[in-house]
């Protein structure tokens, strides 16, 4: 587990293995209310982590429905029922079909409980005292939507499989799409402030303006 303490917030990672897939829990000073963004295959660090700080999560936001990003939600449902689980419309499915969120193929099929809320393109999230415009940007997975808070400077993204540090996310998926991916990454983040921090669901966070530049 690694945090990070800003001036007002918190953010924890936490890596799960095999595909070293990051989850976050961000948590705003003076709460003890939290989120947690795309609980992965481990989740008893991330439940052991709540419990040890006294958190209750005001909902679980999965970026898509890939099961390295859904592994764990039914463990956090299971210990916090009330818990919201939160996904795009579009990739809602994937949550409880081994098929659609790849586990089958790969010869280990994993469920998540199903979707308590459906967010779309430009709706505003509210939980645990964050306002999270929600972006819609297809082409790793049909329906993978990032979170975007506004409200501080800098911006953070939780931008899931997206845009990683130096890199971009698979489009050879059933559902993916190279040209979609590339369009929704400058159309909706490269638009965004150059110090604006991506937190991936691989690898080290990055930001709008290193990226920019990678893919010019």
């Amino acid at each position: 587990m690694q945090a990070e303490k800003f001036d007002n917030f918190r953010v924890a990672t936490f890596v799960s293995m095999p595909f070293d897939q990051n989850s976050y829990v961000a948590q705003l000073a003076g709460r003890d209310d939290c989120l947690v963004v795309d609980p992965g295959l481990e989740p008893r660090q991330i439940i052991d982590h709540l419990e040890q700080n006294g958190l209750t999560p005001a909902a679980i936001l999965i970026t898509h429905g890939h099961a390295d990003h859904i592994g764990g939600n039914a463990a956090l449902k299971a210990r916090w029922p009330a818990c919201p689980l939160v996904i795009g419309r579009g990739d809602a499915p994937k949550l409880t079909d081994p098929r659609l969120n790849l586990s089958g193929p790969f010869g280990m099929p994993l469920v998540s409980p199903p979707a308590d809320e459906l967010v779309d393109e430009g709706q505003v999230y509210r939980a645990a005292g964050f306002e999270l415009l929600v972006r819609e940007i297809p082409g790793h997975s049909i329906g993978h939507v990032v979170f975007v808070w506004q409200d501080h400077r800098p911006m953070y993204v939780f931008g899931g499989d997206v845009l990683f540090a130096g890199n971009i996310g698979r489009t050879d998926f059933p559902d993916g799409s190279f040209e979609a991916l590339m369009t929704g990454i400058r159309q909706k983040l490269f638009t965004l402030p150059d110090d604006t921090i991506v937190l991936s669901g691989h690898g080290p966070p990055t930001t709008t303006g290193a990226e920019k530049r990678n893919w010019r």
